[in-house]
């Protein structure tokens, strides 16, 4: 326990002195909210990466790979292909230079100097002070609760810590703090990761003895997940049953698509000074992230063969069901101590990148975006608002921690990206791209995919639907597809991610809406395209 706290201290005095770093170098709006616009690319892809990857998707995620299996490195594809190739290459270059050209500051910023719109840039900034707590609520569960299991410190008293330690620095050093410590973060994640897959496989007696002793552990699938449509870990599930629909459009299509709409993510675009140095992130990015999520996937569907070899049951049934234990609960009986005091740093670091970017966004869009643009406040402006919009963020994600029930992390992380892809995808990437969509057209667009979105999780996705109540309150039944014939195609909607639906919605009327609206102005768009 010694050597734990000791290394924990030492971790701790080279962040803090990170955020010390990026607190004496930010002397102005542009070095707290975008580090300056001239971030080195190696920091920039580790701290883009570092915020990608989280507690949420390593102990979340890698749980969730424990119940459904490897059919959850597709989303590794998809984190690779869109997560960093489409966002590095076609979403970031044109963000940096239309940022530079319209001066903004912050992703709803961008939305609203593009459309000239301060609804816009407040509509957003709402949208993501609202949401970005639960998000952020999903990584402090995971490090509170492998602080509890690691170290045996009450889950309470970990969150309010760990929460205390990350204000102190997101508040005083903004985005250049921010970004320090997730590059040093970041690596020490990957060496973490790394000795956790070389290690898995060594148990196994190698790759292949290892995959072969997963897929015939399927007969041991639990009869409720046999019953969802699961035939086994490496075989998947039957194409179109509940739990394949919750396995490819919640986990796979809703966070895989959703991050191209990050505002955390997309803000990292503007901190760069060129387009090469956005080319060398992609390298950097790409070699982190498949580290991170593939090796998070492959030991999560792995620690059932482990587990059921040294104690005859299998991952889900050791945690007793939460799923969120199953990552932590691996690290402390199956991998030597000296490497459970490496994982829980990591995991210190990656919930600390995350939780950090997470609270900055949320203080900003309240701050800069709704308060001062949006709201068009008259009163008080500057840094000082905008670190109270830090402040009351890390207050609310405090209190969603507190209460949000057991098993959540991978399924809130899917609801923020999905809302997010939603309300915002299609007005970004059409205002990057087409010249004709309008200010009406990107209006219409965010408030008409948000509220599709929320309509289907407040009256169709039972897994929401049912724990918020209002459906059952309203039409005495917990979703309104509950009832339908089972197998049904509305049936089966209670099982498929709104944003199936919801972003489709979205892009037409994008579309629609701008064909038949007052087109922009002429010397706005040249401005707009100035850089491009």
């Amino acid at each position: 326990m010694t050597v734990k706290i000791i290394l924990a201290l030492v971790y701790l005095v080279v962040v803090f002195y990170l955020g010390y770093k990026g607190w004496r170098e930010t002397r102005q709006a542009s070095d707290y909210m975008l580090a300056g616009r001239q971030m080195n690319p190696f920091v920039m892809a580790m701290s883009y990466g570092a915020t990608f990857i989280s507690t949420s998707a390593i102990i979340g995620f890698g749980g969730a790979a424990a119940l459904f299996g490897f059919p959850l490195l597709w989303l590794t594809f998809l984190n690779i292909f869109v997560g960093i190739f489409i966002a590095m290459v076609f979403f970031g270059k044109r963000t940096r230079r239309m940022g530079v050209a319209l001066d903004a500051h912050t992703f709803p910023e961008l939305l609203g100097r593009r459309f000239q719109s301060r609804f816009v840039q407040g509509f957003a900034g709402l949208v993501i002070f609202l949401f970005i707590p639960i998000y952020a609520a999903a990584v402090l569960i995971g490090i509170s609760r492998m602080i509890e299991v690691g170290l045996g410190v009450n889950y309470y008293v970990a969150l309010l810590v760990f929460v205390a330690i990350l204000a102190f620095y997101v508040i005083t050093g903004g985005l250049k703090a921010v970004m320090y410590t997730d590059a040093f973060q970041g690596s020490l994640m990957f060496i973490m990761m790394l000795i956790l897959i070389i290690a898995t496989y060594y148990i196994l007696g190698g790759v292949t003895d290892a995959h072969q002793a997963l897929t015939d552990l399927a007969p041991q699938m639990p009869a409720k997940l046999k019953a969802g449509g699961m035939l086994g870990w490496t075989q998947g599930a039957v194409p179109f049953s509940p739990l394949w629909l919750v396995i490819y459009t919640t986990i796979i299509y809703g966070v895989g698509i959703g991050v191209l709409a990050q505002p955390q993510l997309a803000v990292r675009y503007m901190t760069v000074a060129s387009d090469r140095q956005l080319n060398r992130a992609v390298l950097f990015g790409g070699i982190f992230i498949i580290i991170m999520t593939g090796v998070a996937f492959v030991v999560g569907a792995l620690s059932n063969v482990v587990f059921f070899k040294q104690l005859g049951k299998i991952a889900v049934a050791v945690a007793g069901g939460n799923i969120d234990k199953i990552i932590p609960l691996y690290i402390t009986r199956v991998m030597p101590d000296w490497y459970e005091i490496l994982f829980l740093l990591g995991m210190f670091a990656a919930a600390m990148s995350t939780l950090s970017s997470q609270f900055h966004v949320g203080g900003t869009s309240l701050g800069r975006d709704f308060y001062e643009k949006g709201f068009g406040s008259r009163g008080r402006t500057g840094l000082g608002v905008t670190r109270a919009g830090v402040g009351i963020t890390i207050l609310i994600t405090v209190i969603w921690g507190l209460f949000l029930p057991p098993s959540i992390i991978a399924l809130a992380t899917a609801f923020f990206f999905g809302l997010c892809a939603a309300s915002f995808l299609p007005a970004y990437f059409l205002g990057l791209y087409w010249k004709g969509m309008t200010r009406a057209g990107a209006i219409v667009s965010m408030v008409g995919g948000f509220a599709t979105s929320f309509f289907f999780l407040l009256f169709v996705h039972t897994k929401e639907s049912a724990a918020i109540g209002l459906c059952q309150a309203v039409f005495n039944t917990p979703s309104l597809a509950a009832g339908a014939a089972k197998g049904s195609g509305w049936w089966l909607l209670q099982f498929t991610d709104p944003n199936i639906i919801a972003l489709p919605v979205s892009f037409v009327l994008a579309v629609a809406v701008s064909w038949f609206t007052a087109k922009s102005d002429q010397d706005h768009l040249r401005l707009c395209w100035r850089n491009l």
